[in-house]
């Protein structure tokens, strides 16, 4: 794996009217590795991805990406960079079929435009590379389906697809598994598994059997600061992370594999 650090934040604070809810986070995240994001509710970790991508202005400190300065940039042209997030709850435009919410994206990575009114002739072009897309995440089968009426998991799937599309070379998942019954949450695990080769994912995520399973690295938050960091081995042994989740709502580190 490449030591290349494509992410690199560098003490973020975000206070909300004395609330601090990050609180000097430094960590970085090396090209081609999936890094995990973890610690009990109201640790920092969703404001964390707000500040990544603008969604937030940070207080305090600086992102950068590739070596450039993004702190201040605009989500738009962070995107444009490569940095592309998907949302806790399933970003998905629920009365087009699966393929079209695949063409949608590429679309827009392409500057085609979104128009609703061209014509299926002009579009055809991205037809093949959406059901490349959807192939690769085991939705092949579903191409002609209706968003609205995919199960939650084939839904989150399809949201990894339409990130896929926008080519990102740093993904940002947050909560991928969150509501999923078993079956899905061991399916989207493998998808992420499979579509990061080759990618760089930074992923917040309870549960910690996925992490365990696919992270190759971990930072702990607690109350807006990182107590912990390193591979799953070494965080789930670090007492401050085991008191942290002790009495916590989470998965708890113990029994995760």
């Amino acid at each position: 794996m490449s030591q290349e650090i494509l992410l690199d934040i560098q003490s973020l604070t975000k206070e909300f009217k004395g609330f601090v809810a990050v609180n000097d986070v430094s960590l970085n995240v090396t090209r081609g590795s999936i890094h995990a994001l973890i610690g009990p509710n109201g640790a920092g970790k969703t404001t964390l991805f707000n500040l990544l991508t603008n969604f937030l202005v940070p207080t305090r400190g600086n992102v950068f990406f590739k070596g450039v300065n993004i702190t201040h940039e605009k989500p738009a042209q962070i995107a444009r960079r490569g940095i592309v997030r998907s949302f806790q709850i399933s970003a998905v435009f629920p009365h087009m079929s699966v393929l079209e919410n695949v063409r949608v994206a590429l679309q827009q990575k392409q500057n085609v435009g979104f128009n609703f009114w061209q014509s299926e002739k002009s579009l055809h072009h991205l037809h093949s590379r959406a059901l490349e897309l959807l192939d690769s995440v085991d939705l092949h089968n579903f191409a002609d389906e209706l968003a609205v009426n995919l199960p939650y998991g084939r839904k989150r799937a399809l949201e990894l697809a339409t990130t896929l599309a926008l080519e990102p070379e740093l993904m940002l998942l947050d909560e991928p598994t969150q509501g999923m019954g078993h079956e899905d949450v061991d399916r989207v695990t493998q998808l992420i598994k499979k579509v990061a080769a080759g990618r760089t994912v930074l992923m917040v995520e309870h549960n910690m059997n996925v992490v365990s399973s696919i992270a190759d690295r971990i930072t702990v938050l607690q109350r807006g600061t990182v107590i912990a960091d390193g591979t799953y081995r070494d965080v789930s042994k670090n007492p401050l992370v085991i008191e942290a989740y002790m009495g916590s709502t989470d998965n708890e580190l113990v029994g995760a594999h």
